[in-house]
C-alpha cells in the first residue's frame, strides 16, 4: 500500500505547472492589465523562400496574365501545399526573384512589404495601372514535445503568436513543462535557442511572443514523466490491492465467526 500511495502521489502534477499566465489570473475582475507588444512583422526574406505573387491590371486582364507567365496559370486556385509551392516564385541563391518583363529583382533581407514596394516600382517602369499582391507562401512551424499533436504546420496568415501555435498542436499535455518552452530560430549566424515561460503573463510583451517562419517550438516534459510514472500500471496495481483487501476481509470475517 505504501508503494502504491507513493507512486500515486508522485504522479500528480501540481496545478501551477499546468496554468498559463498565472500572475494575470490573480488580477480581480475590475483590474485591467496591459502588456505592450508592437506586433511588428519583420521577417527578412532569404534564398529559398517562396512568394505568391498576383498581378492585377485595372485596364486589361490579358496584360496581367502575360506578366504571370504560363498563360496566367499561376493565378489559378491553389488547393494544396504542392500547388502553392509550384505556383509561387522562389528566391534564388543570390536572393533574387525573376519576374516576366522585369527580369531579376533582388529582395534578400527585405520584408514582404518592402519586397512588394520594390517590385511594384520596377513593374511601373514597364506597364501602367498594374498592382501586385505579394504573400509569403512558406510560413511553416514545427511543434514538438509534450503537445497532443506534434508535427509541422502550415500558417496561412502574416503573423502567429506562441499560444496560437500551441493551440494548433492540440495544447500541451498534463506533463508539459510550460515554464521552459524552447523556441529554435534560424538567424544569419546559425540557430538561436530561446527559453520562454508561458506561465508568466509578461510573455505577452516578449519579442518572441510572435513567431517567425520556420520556428521550432519544443515543449519539454516534466521530470515526473522522465521517471516513467506515466507508464506505471495503476489499474493493475489497484485491482490486485482491491482483490487482496477483499480476500483479507473475507478471511477475517470467517476467522471471527
Amino acid at each position: 500500500m505504501a508503494v502504491l500511495f507513493a507512486a500515486l502521489f508522485a504522479s500528480c502534477v501540481p496545478q501551477k505547472k499546468m496554468l498559463y499566465l498565472k500572475d494575470a489570473q490573480m488580477a480581480s475582475e475590475n483590474v485591467s492589465v496591459e502588456y505592450v507588444n508592437e506586433r511588428t512583422v519583420d521577417y527578412k526574406l532569404q534564398p529559398g523562400d517562396n512568394l505568391y505573387i498576383r498581378f492585377i491590371n485595372m485596364i486589361d486582364e490579358r496584360s496581367a496574365a502575360s506578366l504571370m507567365g504560363d498563360n496566367g496559370t499561376r493565378s489559378s486556385y491553389m488547393s494544396s501545399d504542392a500547388s502553392i509551392y509550384l505556383q509561387s516564385y522562389t528566391l534564388d541563391e543570390d536572393g533574387c526573384i525573376e519576374l516576366p518583363l522585369t527580369g531579376k529583382i533582388e529582395v534578400k533581407n527585405l520584408t514582404v512589404d518592402q519586397a512588394k514596394d520594390k517590385m511594384q516600382k520596377e513593374l511601373d517602369k514597364y506597364i501602367n495601372q498594374t498592382t501586385i499582391i505579394v504573400k509569403l507562401s512558406n510560413f511553416n512551424l514545427t511543434v514538438l514535445g509534450e503537445v497532443s499533436r506534434p508535427g509541422m504546420y502550415k500558417v496561412y496568415q502574416s503573423e502567429i503568436n506562441l499560444f496560437e501555435a500551441i493551440s494548433m498542436a492540440g495544447n500541451m499535455t498534463n506533463f508539459a513543462k510550460n515554464d521552459e518552452v524552447k523556441i529554435i530560430r534560424q538567424t544569419d549566424r546559425g540557430s538561436e535557442i530561446i527559453s520562454v515561460d508561458m506561465g508568466q503573463a509578461d510573455i505577452l510583451s516578449s519579442p518572441y511572443y510572435y513567431l517567425k517562419p520556420n520556428d521550432i517550438i519544443y515543449v519539454e516534459p516534466l521530470k515526473i514523466k522522465q521517471w516513467g510514472f506515466t507508464a506505471f500500471p495503476y489499474s493493475t496495481v489497484i485491482s490486485v490491492v482491491t482483490m487482496g483487501l477483499t480476500m483479507l476481509t473475507l478471511y477475517l470475517n470467517y476467522k471471527n465467526r
